[in-house]
Formats: C-alpha cells, sequence, structure tokens
C-alpha cells in the first residue's frame, strides 16, 4: 500500500512538469513554421551571399566550380569603370528624383490638410495610387510615351506648339522634334527621373500629410490669432513639428533610390542606355550575376551597394537624425 501510495504523488507531479513544459514550448511551437521558412529564405541566402563574394563561380557549372579568390572579387568590382559609371548615374537619379519628391510632397499635403475631408481624401487617393501601380506596368506605358514618333508626349509638343494660344512658349519645340527621350545620352536620365518622382510622390504625400495632422490645431490657431500668415506658421510651427516624418521619409527614399532598377532597366530595354547613360548599380550588378555569370563578384557588388546605403543612410542620421528623432 505505500508502494502504490508513492506512485500516485509521483505521476500527477510528472504529468504537471510535463504540462508545463509542453505550455512553455508551445508558442515556439506556432514560431516553427516561420523559423524554417526565414532560414531557408532569409538567413541562408544572406550568409551564403557573403561567403559567395569571396569565391569565383560560374553557376552553370555547379557547386563543384567553386573557387576561393579572397578579396578578388572587391577589388576587380572597385577597379572595373562601369561600377563607378552605373555609381555616378545613380547618384545623378537618387539625387534629382529624391529632392523633388521632397520639395513637391511637402508643400502639397499643407495644401491638403487644409482642404474639406473629403476631398482632401479623394486627392489623397489619387497621389497615392501610382505608388501601388506595378512598377513594370508602369515603365511600359512611360516606354510608350517616350516614343519620338507615336509618344503622347512629344505628341502634345507639338500641338502646343502649333496652337495660337501656346504657340509663342513653345516655339523651340519644333527644332528639336522628335525629341528622343530614350535614344539620347543626354535625355534617358532625366526620363528616368520623371517617372520615378511620378510614382514615389505620391508615398511623401501621404507620409507628410499623416503628419501635418498630428499637429495640434490650438497652436495654428493661437499663431494665426498673434498675426501669422499662412507662410509663417507653415515655416516655424508645421515643418519643424514633422521633422520626425521629413526623417523618415528622406531615409527611405535614400535606400530605394539607390537601388533603382525596375525603371531604368525596363525604360532602357536593359541595355542601360545610350552610352550606359541610364545604368545605374543595381542594373550593373544584374549584368554581372546573371549575364556575364560571375557570382562571385556580383555578390561583392551586393555587398558594397549594402556599405553605399548603410553610410549614405548613417551620414543622413547624424546631420539630421536627432532633430528628425524630436531629441534637442
Amino acid at each position: 500500500m505505500k508502494h502504490s501510495s508513492r506512485d500516485e504523488n509521483r505521476y500527477p507531479s510528472e504529468e504537471r512538469f510535463l504540462n508545463k513544459y509542453l505550455k512553455a514550448l508551445t508558442p515556439y511551437g506556432f514560431l516553427f513554421p516561420f523559423l524554417c521558412i526565414f532560414s531557408v529564405f532569409g538567413v541562408f541566402p544572406l550568409v551564403f551571399s557573403v561567403y559567395l563574394s569571396f569565391h569565383a563561380w560560374n553557376p552553370v557549372e555547379g557547386l563543384e566550380a567553386m573557387k576561393f579568390v579572397g578579396f578578388e572579387n572587391y577589388s576587380v568590382a572597385l577597379t572595373d569603370p562601369w561600377l563607378w559609371r552605373s555609381l555616378k548615374n545613380t547618384f545623378w537619379l537618387a539625387i534629382t528624383s529624391g529632392v523633388a519628391q521632397h520639395l513637391v510632397a511637402i508643400p502639397v499635403a499643407y495644401i491638403l490638410v487644409s482642404m474639406a475631408d473629403r476631398l482632401r481624401h479623394w486627392l489623397t487617393s489619387a497621389y497615392f495610387l501610382p505608388y501601388i501601380t506595378s512598377t513594370v506596368a508602369a515603365s511600359l506605358i512611360f516606354f510608350n510615351m517616350y516614343s519620338p514618333n507615336s509618344g503622347i508626349i512629344n505628341q502634345t509638343l507639338t500641338s502646343l506648339a502649333d496652337s495660337s494660344l501656346f504657340g509663342w512658349a513653345f516655339a523651340w519645340v519644333e527644332q528639336f522634334q522628335p525629341i528622343r527621350w530614350l535614344d539620347d545620352a543626354t535625355m534617358v536620365k532625366p526620363s528616368i527621373a520623371i517617372m520615378v518622382f511620378w510614382k514615389y510622390t505620391g508615398f511623401n504625400i501621404v507620409l507628410y500629410t499623416t503628419g501635418l495632422m498630428t499637429i495640434p490645431k490650438d497652436i495654428l490657431e493661437a499663431a494665426r490669432m498673434d498675426g501669422a500668415n499662412a507662410l509663417r506658421r507653415f515655416w516655424s510651427i508645421s515643418l519643424p513639428m514633422i521633422r520626425p516624418f521629413i526623417f523618415f521619409a528622406v531615409t527611405m527614399t535614400i535606400i530605394g533610390n539607390l537601388q533603382l532598377f525596375e525603371e531604368p532597366f525596363v525604360l532602357t530595354r536593359g541595355t542601360g542606355g545610350t552610352g550606359q547613360s541610364g545604368l545605374t548599380i543595381s542594373m550593373y550588378l544584374y549584368k554581372v550575376g546573371w549575364e556575364w555569370l560571375e557570382m562571385g563578384t556580383a555578390s561583392a557588388i551586393s555587398w558594397l551597394l549594402f556599405a553605399l546605403i548603410a553610410t549614405c543612410t548613417l551620414i543622413q542620421f547624424f546631420f539630421f537624425g536627432k532633430k528628425g528623432l524630436g531629441e534637442q
């Protein structure tokens, strides 16, 4: 009887321990599928990319063709004039289209906030629509719009030059027609920048509109009663109070514009344009990896691009981050 009593006391204790153990492991059980997928499609490619950047490898020849070369891939990439040309083009596009986005988005957002709710919602949705439009589809549309002979842009400019009302302002168009937007080396980058500006300005407008709506109306009303006009209220009150939103928007613009790929790839038909004037560093990476099958060098370029984006972001954070985060 004593033995049975000891067993009865032991098994409930073990059962409680097992239940407690299983209860503690339950959250990890739910996370396990995600961790498996993330490890296979997230962690492994990242680690393999670092490993691959120190090897020469043609993927057609299989894994056994991989050869360790140390920092040679980085040296080859940094001494290739194509990389520096693509980097120059990338910075040109990033600065031109990026600065224009914010110079337009902030005033437009300020105007939208002063409108009635229904009108503001309609206009905000209209501005945001390009951002959620397929990049490839939008690029194909712009490609047709830039056509020298049948594109709507050249057709519109010609019509304006021939009109009696605006002919004086567009008389210069006739001597440049047809304007070869995507074939002339001097026009390729502006053409790409226009599309990037069109696609991403709406995102910044929505972001700044949200930020401006968080400003207490009492502060603006008090400033108005003290005699501050709309420009003074915008410059001295609204703009400083949306610094965290500006910081976030500028950071996203830096990261996105330094990785431009789809827009220049589609508009230049994958060639980089005349004289490689539209070749970005992401396109150059694609060419090295998938056209020239130099995967090791392509991996090295990808990590150089990562270092570049991180450096630019840190510089932006250093000069604007503390104010952007609202610190004094």
